[in-house]
């Protein structure tokens, strides 16, 4: 609480925001202002595995200590997140990570864990938990229209926003595109890694091929830490409606998701 105060008596009565994105890989957070602006360096941690959810709000509490206070705070989660509860997280009931074997005393310890009040006890601050990628879209949306953010990365991260309002979460990542084949196994880093970029960027195209019509957004913005990967070519076929941002805009959507979520 200390360094909290003497943080906000250096800026100035700014309201900050620790912004952390959990991925399946890594957990990065950082410290942000309204506008956005980071007031530190991003910290990253690997994710440790096994992770029961008391392990997962100790790692989040370590992290946060390395950063300086904050106001409140904004946690992207993998999977279906709903009012701060954990309906089903893909990658957190694994015993290694991603693609590892499927524990089942993780999968009842993590369905139905109220996240956002284990959090908010354990920091001292209100706290927004919501899926990642909605927390990446509300960094980069307008506001304007039928937004749609897909992200890529360890799997397929989806979020829709409709004149700057969060739409109830679908997760896209778990419809299946053949038989014993879903949107996470087909569009992942494993698949990218297997084909190679130019190959993977050219299923990165048919997946929103497949996705317009079903959505008819007014924009579309593709992110997430594969994005960089695509090939010239197949951003060029995306379309004009479609806009590539950088990863970055997680941590930033941590902060505006509280701007966005007032109106």
């Amino acid at each position: 609480m200390r360094a909290q105060k003497s943080y906000r008596a250096h800026f100035g009565a700014v309201t900050t925001t620790l912004a952390i994105d959990c991925g399946g890989g890594g957990i990065k957070g950082c410290v942000l202002d309204e506008a956005g602006t980071m007031r530190a360096q991003p910290v990253r941690v690997p994710t440790p595995y096994p992770l029961t959810p008391a392990l997962f709000v100790e790692t989040i509490q370590a992290l946060a200590a390395q950063l300086p206070g904050a106001d409140r705070a904004t946690v992207g989660l993998p999977g279906m997140i709903r009012h701060g509860v954990v309906i089903t997280t893909p990658h957190y009931v694994t015993k290694s990570g991603p693609r590892s074997r499927v524990l089942p005393e993780l999968v009842t310890l993590w369905e139905g864990f109220d996240a956002r009040t284990a959090l908010a006890t354990a920091l001292g601050m209100p706290v927004r938990v919501l899926n990642d990628a909605e927390v990446h879209a509300a960094g980069v949306i307008t506001g304007q229209g039928l937004e749609v953010v897909l992200t890529l990365g360890t799997g397929l991260g989806c979020a829709v926003f409709d004149g700057g309002h969060l739409a109830p979460h679908l997760e896209l990542s778990r419809v299946p595109v053949k038989p014993d084949v879903v949107y996470d196994n087909y569009i992942g880093e494993p698949e990218r890694r297997r084909l190679g970029d130019a190959l993977w960027s050219r299923r990165v195209v048919r997946l929103v091929d497949a996705l317009r019509p079903v959505f008819l957004w007014d924009r579309l913005y593709v992110g997430g830490g594969n994005a960089r990967h695509l090939t010239p070519a197949s951003v060029a076929r995306l379309g004009d409606e479609t806009v590539i941002v950088p990863n970055g805009a997680a941590l930033v959507g941590g902060s505006r998701i509280w701007l966005l979520e007032s109106r």
